[in-house]
């Protein structure tokens, strides 16, 4: 997995991330961020284009796979607010209690092995005025769709570097002390609905 891991499956992610539709969500959702914001699984950089320097002071990246940092360099150069790097798991954040405004979450949600630790140390470096902005693709309401989720998440995990098709989203959320002020949730327009199924919106700290 080594080979994989480091230099195909960034690749792999970079592009698929990347696409026109997906970029289009995160649109949605990264350019409403404020102050000191921590993004949980920076990948590749790809939002870095999104921030407004107006209203971000500083971006800190939390990315635990080499490969995937080295992937970012090029967006790092061409990024319009400070960024500092975090290269730790989204279940281990360095950062003060209550030192942050914005979370941001897009894409990411779907891969941290033990979400509810990743999601409780969001909530714990999050101001009490601070927002959790999200953009994921998650469980589908069709019990239909649910179902070939549930089929098709093992192999799909092993091979999409740990990304989970079938997981609740808004309830995962919910479950680690967050309040969701705003959601809304449609299928992407391209491709299959096992994996199309976005979350979209903000919390806050209940």
């Amino acid at each position: 997995m080594g080979f994989y891991a480091d230099k195909v499956l960034p690749h792999v992610i970079n592009c698929a991330c990347g696409s026109s539709d997906i970029m289009d969500q995160r649109r949605q959702v990264v350019p409403q961020a404020t102050g000191e914001v921590l993004e949980v699984g920076m990948g590749s950089g790809l939002n870095l284009s999104l921030y407004d320097p107006a209203k971000v002071t500083r971006v800190w990246g939390l990315e635990p796979s080499e490969g995937m940092r080295a992937k970012a360099r090029r967006n790092l150069a061409r990024s319009p607010v400070p960024v500092e790097w975090l290269d730790l798991p989204g279940e281990q954040i360095p950062l003060p209690n209550q030192s942050i405004d914005t979370v941001v979450l897009t894409f990411t949600l779907c891969t941290i092995p033990d979400w509810h630790t990743a999601l409780r140390q969001m909530h714990r470096v999050l101001k009490p005025t601070g927002r959790l902005l999200f953009c994921e693709h998650g469980r589908s309401p069709e019990a239909g769709v649910q179902k070939w989720q549930d089929r098709i998440n093992p192999m799909w995990r092993k091979v999409a570097g740990g990304c989970n098709i079938n997981r609740p989203m808004d309830r995962y959320i919910e479950d680690s002390g967050f309040r969701i002020e705003a959601l809304h949730t449609e299928y992407m327009a391209k491709g299959p609905k096992i994996a199309g199924y976005m979350y979209r919106g903000y919390a806050v700290r209940a």
